[in-house]
């Protein structure tokens, strides 16, 4: 049976300076562990430490920019554009640029701080 969910779960982050998630499906808001949706606001300046997680993350930027660093290179995505970043493989993310970015993340199956394996 299909159900609203009314509001997001925040839930807080790592990285400086702190962003904002919205979790409106996934382990926290809906006990989900199939899939996981937050729309993420990260303030500029803000990074995180890399990671390998066990999930696909599939990110689609709203506006602003954010920075995708892997292990072969970094690059952008902006306004409009999306990002894959496959299970098992390193990234790590960043809103350098003036502004942050404003985005929507979906990973599958959802995300988990017992599977997203950051750096120290």
């Amino acid at each position: 049976m299909a159900r609203l969910i009314a509001a997001p779960v925040v839930i807080a982050s790592p990285g400086t300076p702190p962003k904002q998630i919205s979790e409106f499906v996934g382990r926290v808001a809906t006990e989900s562990a199939a899939a996981s949706v937050a729309v993420m606001q990260s303030p500029t300046g803000w990074s995180e430490p890399g990671q390998r997680p066990d999930f696909d993350e599939n990110t689609v930027v709203l506006s602003g920019q954010l920075t995708v660093e892997t292990e072969d290179g970094s690059f952008s995505v902006t306004t409009g554009q999306a990002v894959h970043a496959p299970a098992g493989e390193w990234v790590r993310y960043s809103t350098p640029r003036e502004g942050g970015a404003h985005y929507v993340s979906v990973c599958v199956p959802a995300f988990s701080p017992d599977t997203v394996h950051r750096d120290d």
